[in-house]
């Protein structure tokens, strides 16, 4: 500790008076006027005021970024990519010579095949082309809700106003089909030019425009899971339980992501699908073991409850996670001043039915 010394009264000092004595810092001291004990024992320098300098602590090493696998990627040229895109290609070639072989040998055989040939041929492949751009449409259309989230998450961080401007214009255009946003949309608009800080703009944005968004969604995943809930509990085969858990979990997949404004096809499905299953490992939200349903249910109620009627519930508590884990997928902007839709309300929705339903 610091040696003090006698209690004084406030002074000022200037660094040219004599009686002020500059020293160097020891042990990291700031710049406190101070008087040394050993000046007062010294007649000649009695009344010094000792005054030590600030230091400036030594900036902290700056280190290279370490790669965790210790070893740096290279970026090559990627043959897996052109090799599926010449089979395609290949594939595609041998299918419309094929199908330019049957149509001249209908022509052969009779005018009239050849122009039925023809016209099918032609709506088949104009039909294909549409089928090809919506698909390509869905994968963009989810590409750039993607990469809203992001951007919303960076701004939500270093607060920059015309970023966030930009951000919330092209929401605006991402939701300008729903008709219940119409209102929010014109409030919206309305503040785009005032004079509002990045990151309270896309929270503004994010209650204005997504707050109806996640009522809907709670409502969705509440009776998506209620319905997987009943049927497991009821049905006679596992067959069937499994086949309709994975039909309703692709369907709130796409009821979600038509929700907060993506248009995915069969394709963007799949990749969705992936995604979600792929979050939902990471966060852990499988592991729901009997000890997590007890707590829910209660110990007692729990114990009554029969093994196909705690299977269905089980199967309606995983669906409802995976819903929520959707959302976190469909959503164009995260969570800031909404808070985020939690498995225990939706379990308590769910249970709620079912003691409805058994009384």
């Amino acid at each position: 500790m610091n040696e003090r010394g006698p209690h004084r009264r406030p002074a000022t000092f200037k660094l040219t008076d004599p009686s002020v004595v500059m020293i160097d810092p020891v042990d990291g001291d700031t710049a406190v006027p101070r008087e040394n004990p050993a000046m007062r024992d010294n007649p000649s320098l009695r009344g010094k005021v000792q005054v030590s300098a600030e230091v400036e602590p030594p900036p902290p090493p700056v280190s290279a970024p370490v790669d965790p696998l210790g070893v740096n990627p290279k970026k090559g040229f990627r043959w897996g990519t052109v090799f599926w895109i010449a089979f395609t290609g290949l594939l595609s070639l041998a299918f419309w010579l094929a199908v330019s072989r049957l149509v001249s040998d209908l022509f052969a055989q009779n005018t009239a095949l050849g122009t039925i040939g023809f016209i099918l041929a032609v709506l088949a492949g104009g039909s294909l082309a549409i089928i090809i751009g919506r698909e390509a449409y869905g994968m963009i259309r989810l590409a750039k809700i993607e990469q809203l989230h992001a951007r919303a998450a960076t701004v939500l961080q270093t607060d920059n106003r015309a970023e966030g401007r930009a951000i919330v214009r092209e929401l605006l255009k991402l939701e300008h089909q729903n008709p219940q946003l119409a209102r929010a949309r014109a409030t919206l608009t309305k503040h785009l030019d005032d004079i509002i800080d990045g990151a309270d703009l896309i929270r503004l944005a994010e209650r204005e425009l997504l707050a109806p968004c996640d009522q809907e969604a709670r409502n969705l995943i509440s009776k998506a899971a209620q319905r997987v809930s009943l049927v497991t509990a009821i049905s006679p085969k596992a067959l069937i339980d499994v086949l309709f858990v994975a039909i309703a979990a692709v369907r709130l997949v796409g009821q979600l992501a038509r929700l907060y404004g993506g248009r995915p096809g069969a394709i963007g499905m799949m990749k969705l699908m992936r995604q979600t299953v792929s979050h939902l490992a990471i966060t852990g939200g499988i592991a729901i073991g009997d000890s997590v349903v007890q707590q829910l249910l209660g110990h007692g109620l729990a114990a009554k409850l029969s093994s196909k009627l705690g299977e269905g519930m089980l199967n309606g508590m995983l669906t409802a996670r995976l819903g929520l884990a959707a959302i976190d997928m469909t959503r164009p902007l995260p969570f800031s001043a909404l808070p985020r839709p939690v498995l225990g309300d939706l379990v308590k929705d769910l249970v709620r039915t079912k003691r409805d339903k058994d009384e």
